[in-house]
């Protein structure tokens, strides 16, 4: 397992969910909530150069999200989008796509399940989803021993 600090990211319409692992990579904790818009690639940009100064910055993970049948649609190529621009602004910190399939349903069903209720859920679930999203990486890469998902390529 690869020694540093991953971020996880739930890219959504209206706002944009983080988590964070320890240095290990062992477990994902949730960070915060970005709204999504102006501003919110400088925000994100601003919390890797945090993390990388208390610790190593090795990657962040960004959840790709594709019909159930694996293939590409029309939120799939804005995340592309939002990816590649993300991975500009990062550089030299490498940005991965993973599938992300379902992910939300399990966040939801998980905070449903701890009490959270309607408005109270809506606020947190995008940090939720971020956890799911960047726990199945972690616990993908300690089991194949390869780094998860597909990198994205800085000149896109």
């Amino acid at each position: 397992m690869r020694h540093g600090v991953r971020l996880g990211l739930d890219p959504g319409d209206a706002r944009i969910g983080v988590a964070r692992s320890d240095p290990t990579g062992f477990l994902a904790t949730p960070l915060e909530t970005v709204k999504k818009g102006r501003g919110d690639l400088a925000r994100l940009q601003a919390i890797v150069a945090e993390i990388a100064e208390e610790s190593t910055m090795l990657e962040v993970v960004v959840g790709l999200p594709r019909s159930l049948k694996g293939g590409e649609n029309p939120a799939t190529a804005k995340v592309r989008d939002f990816a590649a621009s993300l991975a500009r602004r990062v550089a030299p910190v490498p940005v991965r796509l993973i599938d992300e399939r379902l992910t939300t349903v399990s966040a939801e069903a998980m905070l449903r399940d701890r009490g959270r209720k309607g408005q109270d859920r809506r606020a947190v679930v995008d940090m939720a989803a971020a956890v799911v999203i960047l726990q199945h990486a972690l616990d993908s890469e300690r089991a194949s021993g390869t780094a998860p998902g597909e990198i994205v390529e800085v000149g896109q």
